[in-house]
This record gives C-alpha cells, structure tokens and sequence, in this order.
C-alpha cells in the first residue's frame, strides 16, 4: 500500500511540476519582454531629448571654429592704434576665451570633433605666435595680421576646414 500511494503521489505531482514549470517559463518570458520594450522606450526618450543638444554642440563647435578662423578674426579684432604685440595678445585671448566658453561641448560631440576643434585652435594660437615673432618689435597690428594670413594661406590643409569637415560627417552620421 506504501509503494501504491508513493506511485499516486507522483502520478499528480510530475504534471503539476510541469504545469508549473511552465508558468514560470511563460511568465519569466513576458517580463523579460516587457522590461526590453521599456529599456527601448527610456533609449528612443533619451534620443529624443539628446539630440537638439549635441546638434547645439555641433554648431556651437562650427561657430567656435568660424569665429577663431584668421579672416575672421583679424577682421573682427583689428585696431590699428594696436602694436603687434598688443594685437597678438588681443588675438590669443580672444581664441582662448572662445575655447573655454564652448569646451563643455565635449561632452556631446564624438572624440575626433573634439580632438580636431582642440587642434585648430592650438593650430590658430601657434600661427598668431609665429607671425608675432618674425616681425620686428615695431610693428603695427597690420604686419601681424598680414603675416598670419600670409602663414595660414600656405597651409595645404586648415585644421578648421578638417574640424568642420568631421563636424558635417558626423552630424549626417546622426540621421
């Protein structure tokens, strides 16, 4: 009689650990499911909110590298009571403070952008210094402008023009 009962007891025991395993298996599946589509749902929200944000840092970046560009720079600064070291120094800071006020972009551009934008601005500070210091100690604002275009316009390639070029890539890489 022991033997008989053992045999009924697993008789309903095994489907009703089958059942169950299956439950679980059901059940674990459609949590699983559901916690993918939210994961999905918070990474299309954070997409959403993230992208006017790095496409602000990618023009920030464009007008950093407009604004710091020789042309624009010169025109933009030239004052023709400036000796040439006067107007080197106007030059720099100008470029410097232009670089600290975007460097937080950092954070939303890609390492290349950011690493090329960093490039040609240490590119524009070196260009100002080495035109400063082939001129004599008298000149005016006017030689250190024309010198410094004179330098940049014998570059085969401007790092503001490879900077820009990166930003453009990497801003279609986003649609």
């Amino acid at each position: 009689m022991n033997e008989s009962v053992i045999i009924e007891f697993i008789k309903i025991l095994l489907p009703a650990a089958a059942v169950l395993y299956a439950m679980y298996i059901t059940v674990k599946s459609f949590l699983n499911k559901e916690i993918a589509e939210q994961m999905n749902s918070l990474k299309a929200k954070g997409v959403e909110t993230m992208l006017p944000i790095r496409l602000q840092a990618y023009e920030r970046l464009s007008m950093l590298l407009e604004r710091i560009s020789p042309n624009n720079l010169i025109l933009r600064l030239n004052d023709s009571s400036y000796s040439a070291k006067e107007f080197q120094h106007v030059l720099t800071t100008s470029v410097r403070e232009e670089y600290n006020h975007n460097l937080s972009q950092q954070i939303y551009v890609g390492d290349q952008v950011w690493q090329l934008t960093t490039q040609a601005v240490e590119d524009i500070i070196a260009t100002v210094n080495q035109a400063a210091d082939a001129l004599h100690p008298e000149a005016r604002s006017l030689d250190l402008a024309k010198k410094a275009l004179e330098i940049q316009a014998q570059r085969e390639i401007s790092p503001i023009v490879q900077a820009l070029v990166e930003i453009k890539r990497e801003v279609r890489e986003l649609f």
